[in-house]
Parts: structure tokens; sequence; C-alpha cells
């Protein structure tokens, strides 16, 4: 046991010596200096010629926010359709059907935006042919997506005053062919090596050990793998995920996939501070996260690892720690550690089942989806992050009675409303969402869906209201991880969790863009001996009392119905 901890505490050291030179490399491709990548400018030039794009052209955060809305909705459609009929589009040797309309629906916005919430089995559910060019099409450019984004947000506050936050063209293009591509090509030929399927053959007739014969799926699954890690897409190629042994084969590939999720996301945290040339303020916000990251860990590792209380009470020894869900090849703290960089980072991939961890470790992970703005997904974590700055600097303004500023610019009514809204929009449709859902099933009203609301629910009482709750908070974090126990593909399901991606996504990258957009352009405040310095330990803390305030408020009713009275249950 103290060798799997041990594991676990290798794998985040060694992502942080990774992360570390990562950041400055990528404050180096984004600040266009000469990198080890420059080769690729005429690949760059070439897809920008045939496409009519200026990568120079300067844009607003308005018209930022435009080109990659419209992009995002040309690739929604595509999806869609793309996946109703996939049944009669080539690379389909298992002959799986096209999905049903409310499904692809589901499928097309959940991959769109980065959450990869899967309602349907990964090898049942899908062909090769949109495996590779929906799902994996999806996972690069949506993760691209994120990282510009943040990059727009990081030129708004570069600048003394500007309008220019950069072309969202550039940064995309470049997000790819510099970062995801070739990080995802390294981790591609680690995990075929190691025994991910890498071919285009159909199922293979296994005979087991017992002597019973089973069907395996196969296909080209190290690369989509690759990429739903490094791009904090999740979703799985098979439908158990990074359980399966052909996902995840063994330790090596579980360390390779859990540093590649968190690889990017604290990467972005460093490149904050290269890019701006703030690393104080880097190290400020990197030190908050991975605080609450630790002990999220710390928590989740001695709950798994300690067992049930339930088998304890009967009596039962637990010396490999609760593995119910679990794989053995893995152990119970490798879970435990992924349980919260998955939800950490907006991933949602699992290499163990979430449904089965203990009360406190579920009730963790909830938490940490709720909060949002730890790493977070490629990107859109720092944004997020960014929400809570702008109502940590408010309320520090009003206690020492000045007008607050960050980064040089007065942070105004406008701007506190923005962040208000979008904090409470969070908590509307994850609490809002799962009392409707709550109420069909207490009352089992006569409606037509393709499930039935009292057949939804494999787990009685506590854990089912945690189930639905966990699928609300899971699609609005872009998260896309889940309580398996839900029976969730019906059209309540899929519609309802489809408009909660959509706005749980674009929202909140929306409103700090905006924010960023209506700072810059304020006129420039120099530092003086009044100024709150965001960069301080004292600041930290301040915003993290706001994260864990205004995360309590919101949610511990709901969590106290859930995971919490299922603890005290126990």
């Amino acid at each position: 046991m103290n060798s799997e901890i041990l594991g676990t505490i290798l794998i985040f050291l060694i992502t942080l010596l990774l992360a570390y030179p990562l950041g400055k490399y990528i404050a180096k491709v984004f600040a266009g200096e000469k990198t080890i990548t420059n080769f690729l400018n005429p690949l760059e030039r070439f897809f920008f010629r045939i496409c009519g794009i200026n990568p120079n052209e300067s844009m607003n955060w308005k018209q930022f926010l435009k080109a990659m809305l419209t992009i995002n909705m040309l690739w929604l459609v595509y999806a869609f359709f793309t996946l109703v009929f996939q049944d009669k589009l080539p690379l389909n040797p298992d002959g799986n059907p096209g999905q049903t309309p409310d499904l692809a629906f589901n499928t097309a916005i959940s991959f769109l935006v980065n959450c990869n919430l899967q309602h349907y089995s990964g090898e049942s559910g899908l062909t090769y042919f949109t495996q590779l060019f929906v799902i994996t099409f999806l996972q690069f450019v949506s993760a691209a997506t994120g990282i510009a984004a943040l990059v727009a947000l990081l030129n708004a506050f570069k600048e003394k005053t500007t309008q220019n936050l950069g072309n969202f063209w550039n940064y995309f293009v470049k997000s790819i062919t510099r970062l995801l591509l070739p990080l995802s090509i390294v981790v591609a030929i680690i995990l075929a090596f190691n025994g991910t399927p890498a071919s285009f053959d159909g199922k293979d007739t296994i005979t087991t050990l017992q002597g019973d014969t089973v069907q395996v799926s196969r296909g080209p699954a190290a690369g989509m793998i690759a990429i739903k890690q490094l791009g904090t897409n999740g979703g799985g190629w098979f439908g158990v995920n990074s359980a399966h042994p052909l996902e995840n084969p063994n330790y090596i590939t579980n360390a390779v996939e859990t540093i590649s999720i968190l690889l990017i996301p604290i990467a972005l945290v460093f490149a904050l501070g290269f890019y701006l040339n703030k690393r104080k303020l880097a190290n400020v916000i990197f030190g908050v996260m991975t605080f609450l990251f630790v002990i999220f860990c710390a928590i989740n590792i001695y709950y798994e690892t300690k067992g049930n209380p339930t088998f304890d009470n009967l009596g039962i020894v637990q010396t490999a720690g609760s593995m119910e869900g679990k794989e053995v090849r893995l152990g119970a703290a490798a879970t435990a550690f992924w349980s919260v960089a998955t939800t950490s980072t907006s991933n949602g991939s699992v290499n163990g089942m979430h449904d089965s961890l203990t009360p406190v470790s579920g009730g963790i992970i909830l938490l940490d989806m709720m909060i949002n703005a730890l790493y977070g997904g490629v990107g859109v974590g720092i944004l997020n992050y960014v929400i809570f700055i702008i109502i940590a600097v408010f309320i520090s303004g009003l206690m020492v009675g000045r007008t607050p500023e960050f980064m040089g610019h007065k942070v105004e009514a406008r701007e506190v409303k923005i962040a208000a809204l979008i904090t409470l929009l969070s908590a509307f449709l994850i609490k809002g969402f799962t009392a409707l859902a709550a109420y069909m099933v207490a009352h089992h009203p006569d409606i037509a869906w393709q499930v039935k609301p009292e057949a939804w629910l494999n787990n009685p009482s506590y854990h089912g209201f945690s189930e639905m709750l966990y699928e609300y908070t899971s699609a609005n974090a872009n998260n896309g991880s889940g309580f398996e126990g839900l029976s969730d593909n019906n059209i309540f399901w899929n519609i309802s969790t489809g408009i909660i991606l959509l706005l749980g996504r674009f929202l909140p990258i929306i409103a700090p863009i905006a924010i960023a957009g209506l700072l810059a352009k304020k006129k420039f405040i120099p530092d003086s001996p009044g100024t709150l310095r965001v960069d301080s330990v004292t600041f930290g803390v301040m915003t993290l009392a706001v994260i864990l305030i205004l995360t309590a408020l919101s949610y511990l009713p709901a969590l106290a119905l859930g995971p919490i009275a299922e603890f005290l249950s126990m």
C-alpha cells in the first residue's frame, strides 16, 4: 500500500518537472518567439492561405468570440449528422448502428464542448469512422479552442491599454500543430507499444482460461486515447474507459495517462507567468490550485485505501483497500489519485468506477467539479479561476474602502455583475436540473420517455440522488465522468444535459474574455502604495477563501442530501 501511495506522489512530481519547461515553451510559441517547432511555419501558412485567413489580423473581444462561436456551431452540425448516419459510412467492421437523434445531439455537443460525457458504450456506440473523424477530431479542436481563449485573455493584460486580443485562428492552429499533435504522437506511441490497439481490424474472438469464447473490440484506439487525455477531453474508446485493459494496459500506461491529464493544464499556469512576465502571479495561482488539489488527493487516497466501512462492520479484512469498481493491476491509490486529477482538469476519463467510490471520495470529486477552477480543462481552467479573482478583488476593495483594481485596470460594476452571474449560473443549472430529475423520480410521471424515471437509478436513497447530482455537475463542469449507476441514454438526460453542456462551456469562456476585453481598453493605472497586489500570498489566501465560501454556500445543501448523508448513514 505504501508503494502505491509513493507511486502517486512520483507521478505528480514528474508532472511538475515536465510542466514547468512546457509552460515556458507554450509562452514562447504564442509570443511568436523562436522555438524548436518553428519548422512548422510553412505548414501553418499553407493552412491559412487555403482558408483565406490573415493570422496577423487583430481582433477585439467581440470579433474573437464571433470567430470562436461560429466555427464551433459548424462543427456541431457536422458531428450531429455524421453520428446519425454513421452506419452508412465506411470503417464500420463491427456493423454498429447509427445513433438516435437525441443521443447524437448529446454526443455531438458533449465532444464539441470538451466534456465527452458518454451516454453510449464506446466500442459499440460508435464506428471507427466516427471515433476518428468526429470524436478524435473534436478532441483536438475543442482543446485548441480553450487554449486560444486563454491566450486572448492573456493578451488583454499584456499591454497597458489595448483592444487587440490577438487572432483566434492563429492561436487555434498553433495550439494543434505546436502543442497538441506533437505530444499526442509521443503518448500514442507509448500506449501502442504497451498493448493499446492501433489497427483497423474488427472484433477478435478470444478463448479465455476458463474456456469461454468472447468477442473483443479493437481499432485505432491509441491515438484517440492520447488526445483525450492531453486535451482534458475524457471519454473513452471503450465503454469502461481507461479501466479497460486495452485502453490502459498496465501501471506504466496508467502513469503516462495520468501525467497527460495534468500536464498541459499545469503548464498553462506557468505559461501565464512567462507570457505576462508575472511569475509571482502564476505562482500564487498555482499555489492555490495545488493546495486544494493535494488536500483532495490526500482525502480520497486515505478513504479508498482504508476500505469500505460496510465491509469493516461485517468483519471483512480489506488489505488492498476498497477495491469495488477498481482494477487490481492499478490499485486503490492510483484510482483515488486519478479521480481527483480527472475532476480537477475537466478531463472526465476514469480508470475505475466513480459510482463505487466511498461516500467521502465521491463527495470530494463532486466538490472538485463544483469549484471547477483548479487546473481545469486546457485553457478554461484559468478562465474559470479569473472569475473568482474578479470577485475576490471586488470584495477586497470593499474591505479597504477603495475602487478595486486588477492588472492596472479598475474593476467596476459591469465586470463584477458578469462574474457574479456566471457564478450563480452554475449553481442554478446544477441544482435546478437535479431538482427536476429528483421530482420526476419521486412522482413517477406518466411520460413516454425511452426509460421510465423510476428505472433511471440502480441505487436507492442518498446514492441515487448523488448519481443525478453528479450527472449535472459533470455536465456543467464540462467534465464527462459519471456515477454510472444512472441510466442516462434516454430523451430526458440526453436533451437536458446537452443544454447544460452548451451553457456550461461557452458562457464561462465568453464572460472572462468579455471582462478582459472591457478591462483592457480602460486607462492603465500604475501601481501605487495603495494598490492591491494580486501576486501576493495574502491575495492568494483571499481568493482561496472566496472559492471555498462561494462553493459551500452554493452547494453544501445538495451535497448534504447525497454523499454527506450517505457517509453518515454507514
